[in-house]
């Protein structure tokens, strides 16, 4: 929806509080030859969209719950002066209440009605079915296949160790990266008891660990959920651990190494615990650090003792550096930075190598996470919970996230002992 268009309301908003916009996604997009921004809902809750203008995307800044819709207007004024549309606030909020896009009662009350259609499910439905990947098993399989052509895995011995990184890119850019791991452990899927996916929630509150009772569905059928461990997982975080299910909904990580899982599985696929994991960056921005996290502290201890002595295989479903133009970077990802990336990447996975998650956390946290490591959390969390080991890289790419090339995603696969 243009911000040029004004809409009625099916309910009145409460323009009498203070405005709060939801976490979104910003993304420019060229709209009838105009820069524009596109105001994007992780959670899809409303199938209506905004776009605005640079200029009038700025006012939203001021939608952060600590003002009054007076206070923004008097804000504006004395910034832009009398020109400026005096309508312009309440246009724009009754813009975003209809978008769903502010965090009121009205969008809650949506969340909620959303989170009972999720929860009586029978299943998650695979959200890339045909899009990502094929709908037909068999077609999946040839897909694999073709994937895995050229990989010798001649003199591997077969492997039975503890964890997996996988990425989380789309099969089109990393399915031989995906094939080449999950091939090589094919030994340890076979005989683990219990999968836990370390999943990446793109839109995951700070230090949050999500969790669902809801079994993810794959083209080959249904993985079912270890829910006694869920329970017991949950009742060790507190509430926060449902804040953010309908997240499972759409978000992909999981679903991506939920498929190659249940392609090596096949009819008896193991228990899995899905766990998306939230973003790490106020622990960074604060100077805090992860172990100092009650929450994350329980969630491991309790996860510790709930499997001990069972042949876990711990899966994170993650990908590396999102860097250049496309994640707003001012640079393009030339041979030199590209080198650069290599170098710091492979530190990183000496890191996860040695099952150091202190080590891993300390260098992506002293650039500030610069890289914009997608795997952050999730990788952080497996490594505190498979504690140290010895890990052996299998496959590293950069992958283009732009049509110019200027822009990449790097993307690792590896195995822990």
């Amino acid at each position: 929806m243009p911000s040029d268009e004004k809409q009625s309301l099916s309910g009145e908003s409460n323009l009498s509080q203070k405005p709060r916009l939801r976490p979104l996604d910003f993304q420019p997009v060229i709209y009838q030859d105009q820069q524009m921004w596109l105001l994007r809902d992780p959670l899809e809750l409303s199938e209506h969209q905004i776009i605005l203008t640079p200029a009038l995307a700025q006012i939203l800044i001021y939608f952060d719950g600590s003002r009054e819709v007076g206070e923004i207007e008097a804000e504006l004024l004395a910034l832009y002066g009398p020109d400026i549309d005096p309508d312009l606030v309440r246009t724009t909020l009754n813009q975003l209440d209809e978008a769903c896009l502010l965090d009121n009662e009205r969008t809650q009350g949506i969340i909620g009605e959303q989170l009972l259609t999720y929860r009586s499910q029978p299943y998650r439905p695979p959200t890339l079915l045909g899009l990502g990947y094929p709908a037909d098993a068999d077609e999946l399989a040839n897909a694999f296949i073709a994937y895995g052509r050229g990989d010798n895995l001649d003199g591997w011995q077969p492997w039975t160790g503890r964890g997996i990184i996988s990425p989380h890119i789309d099969y089109q850019r990393g399915g031989p990266i995906y094939a080449q791991v999950w091939r090589r452990a094919e030994a340890a899927v076979k005989q683990a008891d219990l999968v836990l996916i370390f999943g990446t929630d793109h839109n995951g509150g700070a230090g949050n660990i999500t969790l669902t009772q809801i079994p993810y569905a794959t083209p080959l059928g249904v993985l079912p959920t270890d829910i006694q461990l869920v329970d017991k997982l949950a009742e060790a975080i507190g509430p926060s651990a449902y804040d953010e299910e309908l997240h499972h909904c759409r978000e992909h990580s999981i679903e991506l190494s939920a498929v190659w899982l249940h392609h090596i599985r096949g009819s008896n696929p193991p228990p899995v615990v899905p766990i998306l994991c939230g973003s790490f960056h106020e622990f960074v921005m604060n100077g805090h650090h992860p172990d100092q996290d009650p929450r994350i502290n329980a969630f491991i201890e309790t996860l510790q003792a709930a499997t001990a002595g069972k042949k876990v295989l711990a899966v994170a479903s993650v990908d590396l550096a999102h860097v250049g133009p496309s994640f707003g970077d001012d640079f393009i990802m030339d041979a030199d930075r590209r080198a650069k990336l290599v170098s710091s990447d492979k530190s990183l996975m000496e890191a996860i190598g040695q099952g150091d998650a202190d080590r891993f956390y300390r260098e992506v946290a002293r650039v500030g996470d610069k890289n914009r490591i997608c795997g952050f959390s999730s990788i952080y969390l497996m490594l505190r919970y498979l504690g140290l080991g010895q890990g052996i890289k299998i496959a590293y790419e950069q992958c283009p996230a732009d049509q110019q090339n200027a822009s990449l995603v790097s993307i690792c696969s590896m195995l822990i002992d």
